[in-house]
């Protein structure tokens, strides 16, 4: 039997939480950061951090711009800023009302990512699909059945609109 050599390119996560009804503080490990999560009332909070729910979607949003950031380093383009806007659907039938069938996923994520750069359009072009297909939070979204689409475009593209 040989001995199991360590993945090098795996990165492992420890978090550990602590909170009282829907309220929660979670620590990453190695980490002076803590993020608070609430819900809104409806949900039995009381509203004064974000939802889990708004942290998934804004991870979404994130995790697209750190891997802009490293697709556009491995292409060797210049990304100057970004502005991204996302809308979502979420049927809570089952979350809040119990139903038996339906998805409790977000639905219709739709994303408008603006990208100061002057990138050619056939890099550019590589540049966003490459950060789709590499970006782990997309693919966690994807892969979970959400429907994710998509709008790139360069910032010099939206000059004249």
């Amino acid at each position: 039997m040989s001995a199991r050599l360590p993945n090098t390119t795996t990165v492992s996560f420890t978090m550990h939480s602590e909170g009282t009804g829907v309220c929660q503080d979670i620590k990453l490990e190695g980490s002076a950061h803590v993020i608070h999560v609430d819900a809104a009332p409806a949900f039995g909070g009381k509203d004064r951090h974000p939802s889990p729910l708004a942290y998934g979607l804004g991870a979404l949003l994130s995790c697209s711009q750190v891997t802009a950031q490293q697709v556009a380093k491995d292409l060797g383009i210049e990304l100057r800023s970004f502005e991204f806007d996302l809308t979502a659907d979420l049927d809570t039938a089952i979350l809040v009302g119990g139903a038996m069938e339906g998805n409790p996923n977000f639905q219709n994520v739709g994303i408008n990512a603006i990208v100061d750069t002057d990138a050619p359009d056939d890099v550019f072009s590589k540049f966003y699909l490459e950060t789709e297909r590499r970006c782990p939070m997309t693919q966690l979204f994807s892969r979970s059945g959400a429907s994710i689409k998509y709008r790139w475009s360069k910032r010099a593209d939206n000059a004249l609109t």
